[in-house]
């Protein structure tokens, strides 16, 4: 059964206490139950069939499906047209994150006892996501993530390369990577998406975390304070390969896996399958230092799952009880080191030395968010990036995404 931990009602009984007379699910654990978890990450779906098979072992009267289509975000707007929503989603906390917890789509996790067990730093990242309207926990703040420069060791070590500690720093080294012959960095922008990985981690430094509430408050434009960041992209561009569009994720994974580039913009989801295309490889990680000022470097790290329950499950309590399985210490370990991702879950580390590098940021709480989370979800920044990318029409650019977020939250 699940293992009891401090504040949280644990096992069935505890939870069919809890959901007494709040509309809970009319399947119950002794008739049997047959519950979907939906996910948005295709690269953790292995992950989850092993730990449904564990959950199933333990609670033989609940089976669990797992659905992790393409274009998740896009079939879950279908469906919460078609009224058909997941008992259990697992998604990121983003925009759209916030947007669904407007709706009331989510589950109030507030009498659960769940939240007691993670970082009160992530349940405010989502609260500030949902509005100050809408504060209440929907989501359990699950894995977290970083958006980080990963390294090939071996190269930089050949190449005599410190690991940079500011602006001026990390474009010397790129100097040094091409003049020896080296790409420097590989990019993988015929995926727009992948853009954003280096959009955010010039700006999560650059610009202020208040810019999206003085935004929407009209005191703040991208052109005025997204100018820099746009300026240190096209730099960075420079030392990209010769087909920057060219290439997509999987295949610069690969490339990267097998010495194609020095560095790689990209955050710790890309290392599992950089692994699998070279076990041998040696990495290392370091924040993107877009600062000129060394100290005022911080990492940007997010929520990258958050477990939400469906406000209109028939199985609640046998989806909180899989919840309260997902954080077991053991259970929570299994994921981030199968993910190389981060934990939400109290006194749950990553202990990958490939982390090393970015390990004191979490340490001293030198965190800052990804700004694009909270962005107006619909407003399609990846796709106004990647056209500014290929342009390089700077003032057009940060024009039309001033725009396009106006429209998206006027609609």
């Amino acid at each position: 059964m699940v293992k009891k931990q401090a504040g949280v009602f644990t096992g069935a009984v505890g939870l069919s206490v809890l959901l007494a007379g709040c509309g809970g699910g009319t399947g119950t654990g002794d008739d049997g139950a047959t519950i979907e978890l939906f996910s948005n990450k295709s690269e953790s779906i292995g992950t989850y069939e092993r730990l449904i098979e564990q959950f199933e072992s333990e609670h033989p009267e609940i089976s669990v499906n797992l659905e992790a289509p393409p274009e998740a975000e896009t079939v879950l707007r279908t469906r919460l047209t078609r009224g058909d929503m997941p008992d259990i989603m697992s998604i990121g906390g983003n925009a759209t994150y916030g947007e669904l917890a407007r709706e009331g789509v989510f589950y109030d996790l507030s009498e659960s006892g769940l939240t007691d067990e993670v970082q009160d730093s992530y349940v405010d990242m989502l609260s500030q996501l949902a509005g100050p309207e809408h504060d209440a926990p929907y989501g359990l703040p699950y894995a977290t993530n970083a958006n980080h420069v990963i390294y090939n060791k071996e190269k930089v070590e050949e190449l005599g390369i410190e690991i940079p500690q500011d602006w001026g720093d990390f474009i010397n080294a790129l100097e040094t990577a091409e003049d020896a012959g080296e790409t420097p960095i590989y990019f993988t922008l015929q995926e727009a998406w992948t853009g954003m990985a280096i959009w955010n981690a010039v700006a999560g430094n650059i610009v202020d975390e208040d810019f999206a509430e003085r935004k929407n408050a009209g005191e703040a434009t991208f052109v005025e304070e997204y100018d820099e960041v746009a300026d240190k992209m096209l730099e960075l561009l420079e030392y990209g390969h010769s087909d920057n569009f060219g290439v997509g994720y999987g295949d610069g994974n690969t490339a990267f896996a097998n010495g194609g580039s020095v560095f790689y913009i990209q955050g710790n989801w890309a290392i599992p399958e950089i692994l699998e295309s070279n076990p041998d490889i040696e990495l290392g990680t370091f924040t993107l230092p877009s600062n000129d000022d060394a100290e005022e470097n911080e990492l940007v790290s997010g929520v990258d799952v958050v477990l939400t329950v469906s406000e209109t499950t028939e199985h609640s309590e046998e989806a909180l009880t899989f919840l309260e399985f997902m954080i077991e210490q053991e259970v929570a370990e299994q994921y981030i080191d199968e993910q190389s991702a981060f934990s939400a879950v109290e006194g749950v580390y990553q202990e990958d030395e490939v982390f090393d590098g970015i390990r004191e940021y979490f340490e001293d709480d030198r965190l800052t968010s990804f700004p694009d989370h909270y962005y107006p979800a619909g407003m399609g920044v990846e796709n106004l990036v990647q056209d500014f990318l290929i342009n390089q029409n700077k003032q057009e650019s940060l024009e039309e995404i001033d725009s396009e977020w106006d429209f998206n939250r006027n609609r």
